[in-house]
């Protein structure tokens, strides 16, 4: 079985709990809800980072800022050579989002744990409602590197080479909300968007089918295989999108990291962008 292409981003849960009471190592959950999760219970040692609140911005629709990265790694006691393993709730997908942010910003050294808190919790491993308060941290945030995002206007220019085949756009969402059948995911049911469908020429290859029932990643092989039956190369340029980036920042690490693709970027404007401006072209 092929190794991942980048192994070193991903963590198990078994070397996670070896190396919690390392001081080189800092643990963060990032959630979507805290009071759910870190606020119950969370793993010794670990800071929250709350998605809302920490990884974006608090008036513009926008991630954080480069400043606002320095600061939130101040108060997590982040370092230059602090090894940042990030975990948290639904499989993942704002842990991801929150990899894609720091790597976007020049963090090195951050790393996902596999399974994320739901296969911390079914292995019984410690908990406790003790929150950290690690000595203040002194990173300094990077110029962002413009190869990992994208915004409307680069999806919208890149069309005619996604209708040429020369370009992939994945939309990582369930079936139902790439046909236009429902135009919010189940897990946010009252956040609809103005229309449903998908960008024209996305491939639907929803985020899940990229992990296990526990979680956790499946094998570079099926993962090979799985974006190659859907005509999503390795020499061609790949933009992700879900419904605001956090799914599609988890299908950006698996092609990105796992299977080792040059040139992926993640759209987090989304669907809550595209869909509801006028006169921005549609599928159903």
């Amino acid at each position: 079985m092929a190794a991942y292409a980048h192994p070193e981003v991903l963590v198990e849960t078994d070397w996670l709990e070896a190396h919690r009471s390392d001081p080189k190592v800092r643990i963060a959950e990032v959630d979507y809800d805290p009071a759910a999760n870190y606020e119950m219970s969370h793993i010794p040692g670990s800071v929250l980072f709350d998605w809302r609140k920490d990884i974006n911005d608090p008036v513009a629709r926008d991630i954080l800022s480069a400043d606002a990265l320095t600061a939130l790694f101040a108060r997590a006691g982040v370092d230059d050579d602090t090894t940042l393993v990030l975990y948290g709730d639904f499989n993942n997908w704002f842990a991801a989002f929150a990899f894609w942010v720091f790597t976007y910003y020049g963090v090195k050294n951050v790393k996902l744990m596999n399974g994320g808190r739901k296969k911390w919790i079914a292995e019984d491993r410690p908990l406790t409602e003790a929150v950290a308060t690690p000595a203040p941290g002194h990173f300094q945030a990077h110029a962002p590197n413009a190869q990992l995002r994208s915004f409307l206007e680069d999806v919208r220019k890149v069309l005619p080479e996604v209708k040429g085949g020369k370009f992939s756009l994945v939309d990582v969402r369930g079936p139902k909300e790439f046909s236009g059948e429902i135009t919010a995911p189940p897990e946010y049911p009252t956040e609809h968007a103005q229309r449903g469908g998908h960008i024209p020429g996305a491939k639907n290859i929803p985020w899940a089918q990229a992990v296990k029932d526990d979680g956790t990643f499946k094998s570079r092989d099926e993962l090979e295989e799985l974006y190659r039956s859907k005509g999503v190369l390795r020499d061609h340029p790949v933009i992700t999108y879900c419904r605001i980036g956090e799914r599609s920042s988890h299908t950006w690490f698996v092609l990105k990291y796992l299977l080792g693709y040059p040139d992926v970027r993640n759209y987090d404007g989304s669907w809550t962008e595209w869909g509801n401006l006028v006169r921005t072209p549609i599928e159903k």
